[in-house]
């Protein structure tokens, strides 16, 4: 399978590119500063680009067939709307060039599913990021895309594990956090099994 991936030099990103290489996908990394990527492959095409800009987003996603979106917001917990900018472009990009399937990474809460009071204050807590990534993916689904969200709990720097929960629904029960690198595995699965096609799934180990 051919992906692009967006937001492939964060911590969530580069696991993609790396485990996926390993399964022979071939990947095409949309980045800012190619530097930060420091993985080589036969099968890993870099593409310098923003992803602000509609035009250098809409050329690098012709002939893929699948788009991984890792972004995040340069605002931190401020108030942004840097994400739900970055998808409209990617979203566009995949229309006009008629490319159906995305995983989009998202934040657990986003859809304001956590329960008691520390579910609450987390949510609280994202607030900014939360209404953001709520906004990248109601576009993504008013378009009428094949998506998967993919809603993490805490992002880690563990090892990788293999074993995360996942939850249709909410999140998985004490719940806490998932290794960025099992994030990345649960993108690469959700890729290449049907049963993940328009539906969004919290993980965490």
């Amino acid at each position: 399978m051919k992906i692009i991936v967006f937001g492939a030099t964060g911590g969530v990103g580069q696991s993609v590119v790396s485990q996926g290489l390993e399964a022979g996908f071939e990947i095409t990394a949309f980045v800012r500063t190619p530097t930060k990527l420091t993985v080589s492959h036969e099968n890993l095409k870099i593409i310098q680009g923003n992803a602000f800009n509609q035009g250098e987003v809409s050329e690098a996603i012709a002939g893929h067939e699948a788009v991984v979106s890792c972004l995040g917001s340069s605002q931190g917990m401020k108030k942004s709307t840097e994400l739900q900018e970055m998808t409209k472009n990617i979203v566009n990009g995949m229309k006009e060039h008629n490319v159906e399937r995305i995983i989009y990474t998202a934040s657990a809460g986003v859809h304001k599913e956590l329960s008691g009071l520390s579910g609450k204050l987390v949510m609280g807590m994202l607030k900014n990021p939360l209404i953001d990534h709520r906004a990248a993916v109601d576009y993504i689904q008013a378009h009428e895309l094949n998506y998967t969200i993919a809603r993490p709990m805490g992002l880690t720097n563990q090892p990788f594990t293999g074993k995360y929960r996942e939850s249709s629904t909410s999140v998985p029960e004490k719940s806490k956090s998932i290794p960025r690198a099992d994030v990345a595995h649960f993108i690469l699965k959700a890729l290449r099994d049907s049963r993940y096609e328009n539906t969004s799934i919290g993980i965490s180990t």
